[in-house]
């Protein structure tokens, strides 16, 4: 199908004629749904994707005064979202990019091309602090987010696992979650590297986020131990990485592509991850819509699948133990 593109005497008009922030926002809501640009790479709806663009231009913030909306821009402020959303729609190229900006937690994060657009619904888990495996700051056990098993004596981590960081969000995150914890983050992709190295300084971060570049566990101490391994890897499989919208294509293939099924990655983390989990340690694996593979693939394991009050699935939890009994499992998975 051919793509649509909006022309320039379009964008001249809006640049004559339109005069507010209210405007420019409407007009680009207008111009996104006309011109079938795809959402979600961070935001869900073309009101705050139009929003987004003409905002972060003129350095607004999402909570400024609604009155705002009804100041005039001057031409250069038009000239310039209006060059954003003509590469936003005849370029497909998505606004965290345009922007360089992406929120996760809640928290800004510097993302570029380099790395993929955060997205994931682990941010619940975080804000929850992964309930009710840890406890809080009184020693009591949080609210339960799903009917996961409660491990003996829940405790809060002291040493913290986020492999395939990308730009660092989820390890941040975490870092805020558990501000006494050591969390380690680790990346295939030294580019990917070098943007969480960016987020971890923004965030004052640096010095509690040890970031890693390695090839899932290939690189990392066999003594390392972790009370907590959370992980977003790769996990498009083969059909859906064929029919990925453009503006998908502009993410790195790295962070996305996982082989016919989506699980060439999750296999190899499964494998291992019970020689890095502490005694009553706790994995969380995103794998999207890659959950009907591994059911099918692992259909004698209990995964604890986890439900969101924000929307999103595809994410299971396995506890240490867990991880040990069905080892060898995993292990064969990857030669069969």
């Amino acid at each position: 199908m051919e793509r649509l593109t909006i022309s320039p005497e379009s964008l001249n008009e809006a640049a004559e004629h339109l005069t507010t922030i209210r405007d420019f926002i409407r007009f680009g809501v207008t111009a996104l749904r006309q011109h079938d640009a795809h959402l979600g790479q961070g935001t869900e709806d073309f009101f705050a994707e139009s929003s987004a663009l003409v905002l972060q231009t003129l350095s607004l913030e999402w909570s400024a005064d609604a009155e705002i909306l009804d100041a005039k821009l001057l031409p250069s402020e038009k000239a310039e979202f209006l060059s954003l959303l003509e590469k936003r729609i005849n370029e497909r190229v998505p606004t965290s990019y345009l922007l360089n900006l992406a929120y996760f937690f809640n928290k800004p994060f510097y993302v570029d091309e380099r790395v993929l657009i955060p997205r994931s619904p682990i941010a619940e888990l975080i804000e929850q602090r992964f309930a009710p495996y840890c406890r809080d700051e009184s020693g009591q056990i949080r609210e339960a987010l799903n009917n996961l098993p409660l491990c003996d004596e829940p405790k809060t981590p002291q040493r913290i696992l986020d492999m395939c960081t990308g730009s660092g969000c989820i390890a941040i995150a975490l870092a805020y979650a558990f501000p006494d914890a050591e969390v380690d983050a680790t990346d295939i992709s030294r580019e990917a590297l070098e943007v969480a190295a960016i987020n971890a300084e923004h965030h004052s971060k640096q010095y509690q986020v040890a970031l890693m570049e390695s090839d899932l566990f290939a690189k990392i101490p066999a003594e390392n131990q972790y009370d907590l391994i959370v992980t977003n890897p790769p996990y498009v499989d083969a059909e859906d990485m064929a029919d990925l919208p453009e503006e998908f294509l502009h993410e790195p293939e790295l962070a996305l592509a996982a082989g016919q099924d989506g699980l060439d990655l999750v296999r190899k983390m499964l494998a291992q991850a019970a020689d890095y989990l502490t005694e009553d340690g706790l994995i969380v694996i995103e794998v999207g819509n890659s959950e009907w593979a591994m059911r099918q693939n692992f259909n004698t394991v209990d995964f604890h699948w986890l439900t969101f009050q924000k929307g999103g699935s595809g994410i299971f939890a396995l506890t240490a133990a867990e991880c040990r009994k069905h080892q060898k499992l995993f292990q064969d998975s990857i030669h069969a």
